[in-house]
């Protein structure tokens, strides 16, 4: 709600408890004209509130000069109310003989002076504006915290998936040249399976999320590009069971494990390698599993748990925060990865 909103609804607010007010002394006149004032100050006591005091004193920690500020306009306008248009004191009757006597026996006290009356008027009115105004600041920077906090994910989001592997394609690549100059067929297959793959990363990636049968046509291209390039009959063994093709998933958040298998199975060796891929769907579950051979040479480069994982833990935390289970276990003969979302 913007100030001058704010401002309309707390004049009204007192407009309304004043008009109650004077309705309940049956529209007396001399309650209006004594009240008047005092009505007056208080919205402009709540204008100097919203417009200055409030965003140039009081939300930049300025809390002295917010409190004299405030302090020296209820003394001012109560003063000021309660000295104009004041009714005159009521005439007395003639006093009787001995008047004296009773008045001075008559108790001390009586009705409070009409500033104080007004200054707890324009006091309460401050204390209530002040309480409003600090509401709907909180408000409004828990507001601005989670547009911000939105605006941070989504960049960082787009900046995580911009960065799956590019060795991948330019690998991919030299593979596809070297291919053209043995068998046309195969050529032409692998340039159909990257283009497939292309499609998907740079179209239906673009979504939030993708059905699950998109991410899986991903990796059958990925595991068709890679046996393209060889008549060998690699260990790869894959398992589906999806249950419904409405599923949708987080694009490219699976991917990084197969290249992260691929890359460190030594599956080109074949003797005594493996390679097998699980995905299982239900209505609101999704099961993943990834477990392959591990090579028995040390590999300095790209190690195993390097910046592909830490991306996809990265996306996990902001896309699936406390609705995913993933394991990853570095077996002495295997490497396994297990991770379940919960939709």
């Amino acid at each position: 709600m913007k100030a001058t909103k704010r401002f309309i609804f707390q004049s009204l607010l007192w407009l309304i408890i004043w008009l109650v007010l004077w309705i309940t002394q049956s529209f007396d006149y001399g309650f209006f004209r004594e009240n008047l004032l005092s009505v007056i100050f208080q919205i402009l006591l709540l204008a100097g509130l919203i417009f200055f005091a409030a965003p140039k004193l009081l939300f930049k920690k300025k809390y002295l000069l917010f409190m004299l500020f405030g302090l020296a306009a209820i003394v001012l306008g109560s003063y000021i109310s309660s000295s104009l248009f004041s009714l005159p004191p009521p005439r007395m009757p003639p006093r009787m003989p001995g008047a004296e006597n009773l008045v001075n026996r008559a108790p001390r006290g009586g009705a409070p002076s009409k500033f104080l009356i007004h200054f707890l008027l324009l006091a309460v009115s401050a204390v209530l504006g002040t309480f409003l105004e600090t509401l709907f600041y909180a408000q409004k920077k828990e507001e601005e915290t989670i547009k911000n906090n939105n605006e941070r994910l989504a960049t960082e989001l787009k900046l995580l998936k911009s960065q799956i592997n590019p060795h991948f394609l330019f690998n991919t690549l030299n593979n596809i040249y070297a291919l053209s100059a043995i068998s046309a067929t195969k050529t032409q297959e692998s340039i159909s399976y990257l283009a497939n793959m292309l499609r998907y990363v740079l179209y239906d990636c673009e979504q939030a999320f993708v059905p699950l049968t998109k991410e899986i046509s991903y990796i059958e291209n990925y595991i068709k590009l890679f046996t393209t390039k060889s008549s060998k009959k690699y260990p790869i063994t894959t398992t589906y069971e999806i249950g419904s093709k409405g599923i949708l998933i987080a694009p490219m958040l699976v991917i990084p494990f197969v290249e992260n298998a691929f890359k460190h199975s030594n599956i080109e060796k074949v003797t005594g390698t493996f390679l097998n891929i699980k995905v299982i769907s239900k209505v609101d579950e999704i099961y993943f599993e990834v477990e392959n051979s591990k090579s028995e040479l040390v590999e300095n480069k790209d190690k195993v748990g390097g910046i592909g994982l830490e991306n996809v833990k990265k996306r996990l935390a902001i896309l699936y925060p406390n609705k995913h289970e993933l394991t990853i276990e570095n077996l002495p003969e295997c490497f396994k990865v297990s991770l379940k979302l919960n939709l």
